[in-house]
């Protein structure tokens, strides 16, 4: 359950740079917000990394083995560019910027294919439920680094200290890569590229057919469409509606994490008795409602709670959204090919946030930021309403088994 720990927290720290710390450094050197926006295209390996997930199941490095190999070249990579990345000045190097950033989400990306994978093997199946909330709500609490502690120190430090004491947080992920051993019992090298890489696809479409893959697909992009767009311009809109970064590290980023973690665990719980397709439902309602909170702070005045009150709804939206996306997303999951199709299904998941959210800056421009929460929550209604097709109401709950998906629930449980 350390070891959990170890893994959510690196995995999330790197993501939430270029999620909160980057666009507040941008916004804060006067970058427009049209190139803020399309900043958001830099995160594109998240949505990509099932294209070389099957390299890191079939190659392995001599010294450290197949799954500490991998979680230390990406590590140590992170660590190099981190500091690098706010040496440069916004209003001069943003492309080069751009391109350090684009290093980041990618070795990011790598290294959360690698602890996925090792996470689940070092896990008995009496562990696989709580060993992956704790990596998830790990992961969390690593946004209070760039999200918080990096925007308080940014007001008394230069940028360049302040990315490089952020860097410096990569080190317990890197101790407990050399401290940890290899999982004892690894699945077989796959024999050759082609089956690492082909076999996965086929079975999901033989599987499903290719009408339902391709709705399951859809709905995997739309389900958090309104939610993940919403959020793309988050740190800047605090910042345009007058907020320090002092009060968006204590205020905005805590109400933020506490309620999403609750949520996550509270949604948990009742997904025992709802089933994952109900709860796709009544989550998502909460979810969907929770993006007109930003609409009323932005036209509501200068007032501290009302900012708390919203970060605090939105993210409890998050936490009960995610935890039965996930759960849905397990479900739809075939033991045999679990590497490959869960980056697969996550790369999708987190297309919006590099594709659509490019366009949020251009967006807020021409709309202004009520206008644009508005449309936020017009965008998550599509996801919804493919529920109808691929989660109905009174469909088999969660803990019965459906034809040619996970029987196992522990299967279920290690998404």
């Amino acid at each position: 359950m350390l070891i959990c720990v170890g893994t959510g927290f690196s995995s999330g720290l790197p993501l939430y740079v270029l999620l909160s710390l980057v666009p507040a450094w941008l916004r804060s050197e006067h970058v427009d917000l049209k190139a803020i926006g399309l900043f958001t295209l830099i995160q594109f390996p998240y949505n990509w990394k099932f294209l070389w997930s099957p390299l890191l199941d079939r190659y392995a490095f001599p010294a450290l083995g197949r799954r500490r190999g991998w979680m230390l070249m990406a590590q140590l990579a992170l660590l190099a560019l981190l500091p690098v990345l706010g040496m440069y000045d916004p209003a001069h190097d943003l492309w080069t910027i751009a391109l350090l950033a684009l290093g980041v989400a990618f070795f990011s990306a790598t290294q959360d294919i690698v602890l996925d994978a090792y996470r689940r093997e070092i896990l008995s199946e009496a562990e696989l439920g709580l060993g992956n909330s704790i990596h998830v709500n790990a992961y969390r609490i690593a946004s209070l680094v760039p999200g918080s502690l990096a925007l308080i120190l940014a007001d008394t430090m230069p940028w360049t200290s302040v990315f490089l004491v952020t860097a410096l947080f990569m080190l317990p992920g890197i101790a407990m890569t050399l401290l940890v051993s290899e999982p004892a019992l690894v699945s077989a090298l796959p024999r050759t590229l082609r089956a690492a890489v082909i076999d996965p696809f086929r079975e999901f479409i033989g599987r499903a057919g290719w009408r339902s893959a391709l709705l399951i697909l859809a709905f995997i992009v739309l389900y958090k469409l309104g939610d993940s767009m919403a959020t793309a311009l988050a740190t800047p809109f605090y910042l345009d509606l007058g907020y320090t970064k002092t009060e968006i590290g204590l205020i905005a980023k805590h109400a933020g994490l506490w309620p999403s973690i609750a949520g996550g665990l509270l949604g948990g719980l009742w997904m025992l008795k709802l089933g994952i397709n109900r709860a796709l439902w009544l989550y998502g309602a909460v979810q969907l409602l929770s993006i007109l909170g930003f609409a009323m702070l932005a036209a509501s005045p200068h007032d501290r709670l009302m900012l708390a009150l919203t970060i605090g709804f939105e993210a409890l939206g998050v936490g009960l959204g995610t935890i039965a996306f996930v759960a849905y997303i397990a479900r739809a999951t075939n033991p045999a090919y679990t590497a490959t199709q869960f980056a697969l299904f996550t790369s999708l998941a987190a297309a919006p946030r590099a594709l659509v959210n490019s366009v949020t800056g251009w967006i807020v421009e021409h709309t202004g930021w009520v206008d644009f929460y508005l449309l936020c929550t017009l965008l998550a209604v599509p996801g919804m309403l493919l529920l109808l097709k691929v989660a109905p109401w009174n469909d088999a709950p969660a803990t019965q088994a459906q034809p040619g998906l996970p029987t196992n629930p522990q299967d279920a449980r290690s998404a």
